[in-house]
């Protein structure tokens, strides 16, 4: 007796969504779902469903326009909600999982040729979905990309204006958007030469590099809005402290100056195994304050290396009422600085006196000055060990509790 294959997935549709939104939920990779409710899984999945168990129904492997109408609805869905590609591929994943899960027991009672035809329909039927899926999810992205950069070239000459009315606090500004605005540059670059090179279908390392251009962007942004609100209002930073992992946020920082690594040709290393778990702090500021201290070691580092280091520094067990501390080091093999003038580095535009780099090349001198305001604001200490032609050291130690500071 032939088993009706489509009549049990419609019957069991219901089922298979509440299982496979269960394990979407329960999957600590996707990280995406920790905002979203129920209803905000489950979208257009039972679209999805109902056309696969319609063609089952019809016995064909052909005529894909529901299948593709529902998964680009899935698509634009997901890329609204802020998933990762990885996230929607793991999703995918998992239901495919669930459905062989719940048909395993009718596809035991089966004639071999009718299970070799329903996995193979169901096989083709998800592939094509996914295939759509980010067909959807990259085409928002892209307009997304589009938003972003004509929202940048406004901002632009607003910024343009300003700097016209108020050179020092403009150039402060610049000094900070410069690393991801290059970073920016790099991965759209990249990606026009890959399209340029070859013609792109879906693939995570296309759409990740689209990821990467946005959220340098986002950051671009975020400064600059910041800026301009410190423009309207009394020129005081206000920390906005969180609960973060910091092991995520030096992360993102690599991937926005990676470009700049790998452009001079150095070697990025990172030693972040005893960095604390998670710390209390402005996400914001710490961001600055590492970019500023990487891109800075980059610039003034023509060959060798540019590391990073983060540890926990004691368990405060010995002054409770204290906080505990960690420690963010940046170390380069780069020109080094000599003892006479360290002590002014961390003064506005001060530049090394001595440095071979070229006058284009070295920047406004405000880099390791708001580094030092910010590390002050978050009342951490900051320092440098270095000598001339072998490279320097910044080390940041900042309390990994910041309960008691008070923003100001």
């Amino acid at each position: 007796m032939k088993i009706d294959f489509s009549a049990i997935l419609d019957q069991r549709r219901d089922t298979i969504i509440e299982l496979w939104i269960k394990a979407v939920f329960d999957d600590q990779q996707i990280e995406a779902t920790n905002e979203l409710t129920f209803n905000a899984v489950r979208d257009s999945l039972p679209k999805v469903l109902k056309s696969l168990a319609a063609m089952m129904a019809n016995s064909e492997l052909e005529g894909f326009e529901t299948i593709d109408e529902a998964s680009l609805e899935h698509g634009l869905i997901r890329a609204e909600q802020g998933f990762e590609p990885a996230e929607i591929a793991r999703e995918y994943r998992l239901l495919r999982s669930v459905i062989f899960s719940e048909l395993e027991a009718d596809l035991v009672q089966a004639e071999p040729k009718d299970v070799l035809w329903a996995i193979r329909l169901i096989d083709t039927v998800i592939d094509e979905a996914i295939a759509r899926c980010f067909d959807s999810y990259t085409q928002t992205r892209m307009e997304e990309l589009d938003q972003l950069r004509a929202q940048m070239q406004l901002t632009n000459q607003e910024l343009t204006r300003l700097v016209r009315a108020s050179h020092d606090n403009m150039s402060k500004l610049t000094h900070e958007l410069k690393t991801p605005l290059t970073s920016i540059i790099g991965y759209a670059d990249l990606f026009l030469r890959q399209q340029q090179q070859a013609e792109i279908k879906d693939s995570y390392a296309h759409l990740e590099s689209i990821e990467r251009v946005l959220r340098s962007g986002r950051l671009l942004l975020r400064l600059i809005n910041d800026t301009l609100q410190l423009q309207k209002g009394d020129g005081q930073i206000k920390l906005k402290l969180v609960t973060i992992t910091p092991h995520e946020l030096i992360q993102s920082v690599i991937e926005i100056i990676e470009p700049l690594v790998r452009n001079k040709g150095l070697e990025l290393r990172v030693a972040c195994d005893r960095i604390p778990p998670t710390v209390q702090t402005d996400p914001l500021r710490l961001q600055q304050i590492i970019t500023n201290l990487l891109s800075n070691a980059i610039r003034y580092t023509e060959t060798g290396h540019v590391s990073i280091a983060a540890e926990t520094l004691g368990d405060g067990a010995a002054s409770p009422e204290k906080n505990r501390h960690w420690s963010i080091t940046v170390t380069d093999s780069g020109v080094g600085i000599p003892q006479a003038e360290q002590k002014y580095i961390f003064e506005p535009y001060y530049r090394v006196s001595h440095s071979p780099t070229p006058d284009t090349d070295q920047g406004t001198g405000l880099g390791l000055a708001i580094v030092a305001q910010l590390v002050k604001l978050m009342q951490g200490e900051i320092s440098v060990s270095s000598q001339l032609g072998q490279g320097s050291t910044f080390t940041v130690i900042l309390p990994i509790d910041q309960h008691e500071l008070r923003q100001g």
